[in-house]
């Protein structure tokens, strides 16, 4: 569908992503690292738990990256990192409930993957010693193919490897040179390959658009290749230019960077793409097959949001272990120590690494619940909104937002519903832009996001 220049321009405002409500800028340190020990040990028997496991290291910098993470050409720092990260999840599997149990498992980083084997085979036994593991538990693991040999795919298949998620970004060589990330379709193959004849059937790839000097015709044949390789889900990302708070994006020539127009033109040109070769589109940016349980999730109206982006992990509580690593608990978030040397100090001490965190008020539930829905259903119901807990008056209040936003939309961003309203297709773009109307700490937000589009 065609939307003018001006409007696109209108609409594509800087807002964010709403992995988390309330967003990662309002964490503080009102929350102490006592207080996250208090949140673990209250939490109720028999909890299902989620674990993200954060290795902030990798051996090149790619100037596009939003992480945190540090560059390292030697192993030293990354194995006594890992040292301290053993520790802390040793101390913080005493916290939570004896029989609770962990149904998924993500390695995150950074490049985990830069790991050796027997360190690999180190953190997986810890995990295993500190928590209780649920039969069939998914273990997700982010994967940088360059440099990563059969030794270290061995090692993470025997630790019960189930879904890797590969990093991309653009498969043209001046895209490529432009973001310093070297990467061939044929390394890349290779890996996939590697995986999948030790079992990991489950495979995900990770791309980007908005990158410097990426047009339409160069993204499109990225996603070609993509799909040649037949992953479950794929994940587009909008390029993310925000040197304000990653320095190292500065290395990257705004003049080379497509406008938010042409950064319009390039998402919804590609999602068209993915969606003709088979693949259904989920949310803000994510596409997978029928049959992969994330598309399922989509249609059962079951989906979340996390800070790894849309899940089917519906863990009551997810525990973030590794330095910068967020938590998300019913109490509220919490973050470790970014620093990885304040990190290892602390945990060396014998104490849990919070820096910093959130607790949540009845407010706060109120709209992650509508926010995390729009990220996920696209839609908005006060029905559902009473179905799951909420006071009269609070659906009520909710509901008079919902009716300002209906009355306000001149573009076709939404439509009523019997009991809500939905987004459009014409509003998809700009879903972030609809949902930010719900965020009560917008207004007097000074954090900078990035584009909507």
């Amino acid at each position: 569908m065609s939307l003018s220049p001006d409007l696109i321009r209108t609409a594509a405002v800087a807002v964010p992503r709403y992995t988390s409500y309330p967003t990662a800028p309002h964490f503080s340190a009102a929350v102490t690292p006592q207080e996250y020990a208090g949140w673990l040990m209250d939490l109720p028997e028999k909890s299902r738990l989620s674990l993200y496991m954060h290795v902030p290291f990798c051996d090149t910098l790619c100037w596009f990256c939003g992480c945190n993470t540090k560059i390292t050409r030697q192993y030293g720092p990354v194995g006594a990192y890992l040292d301290a990260m053993i520790k802390e999840i040793a101390l913080v599997g005493t916290l939570v409930p004896s029989d609770s149990t962990v149904h998924h498992i993500h390695w995150g980083g950074g490049s985990p993957t830069l790991l050796t084997p027997e360190d690999i085979d180190r953190l997986a036994a810890a995990t295993r010693e500190a928590f209780r593991l649920a039969p069939g538990h998914d273990f997700a693991i982010e994967v940088d193919p360059r440099g990563l040999d059969e030794a270290r795919m061995d090692a993470l298949a025997r630790n019960g490897l189930t879904r890797v998620s590969i990093g991309v970004q653009d498969f043209d060589p001046e895209v490529q040179q432009a973001i310093n990330r070297i990467q061939s379709f044929e390394e890349t193959k290779a890996i996939v390959d590697g995986f999948r004849a030790r079992g990991i059937r489950s495979l995900n790839i990770d791309a980007l658009y908005g990158l410097p000097y990426q047009t339409l015709e160069r993204l499109l044949s990225t996603l070609d290749q993509v799909v040649a390789l037949a992953p479950d889900r794929i994940a587009l990302f909008g390029y993310a230019h925000v040197p304000w708070m990653k320095r190292h994006q500065s290395m990257i020539n705004e003049e080379s960077l497509p406008d938010v127009v042409a950064r319009h033109e390039q998402a919804e040109a590609a999602a068209s793409h993915l969606v003709a070769h088979g693949y259904e589109r989920i949310g803000i940016d994510h596409f997978a097959r029928s049959g992969d349980s994330l598309a399922v999730a989509a249609r059962e109206g079951t989906l979340r949001r996390n800070f790894q982006g849309y899940t089917v992990d519906g863990a009551e509580a997810l525990i973030g272990l590794g330095a910068s690593s967020i938590g998300a608990l019913p109490q509220g978030y919490v973050q470790n120590q970014t620093a990885t040397a304040r990190y290892i100090w602390a945990v060396e001490q014998g104490k849990i690494a919070t820096e910093k965190g959130l607790a949540l008020s009845d407010e706060d539930r109120l709209r992650r619940w509508v926010i995390e829905r729009l990220m996920c259903d696209l839609a908005f119901s006060r029905d559902a909104l009473a179905s799951a807990g909420f006071s009269t008056s609070q659906c009520a209040a909710m509901a008079a937002e919902a009716a300002a936003i209906l009355a306000e939309d001149s573009h076709g961003f939404v439509e009523e519903t019997p009991d809500g309203f939905r987004i459009t297709d014409r509003g998809r773009p700009f879903l972030r832009t609809v949902a930010a109307r719900f965020d009560a700490y917008l207004p007097a937000n000074k954090a900078r996001h990035s584009l909507a589009v």
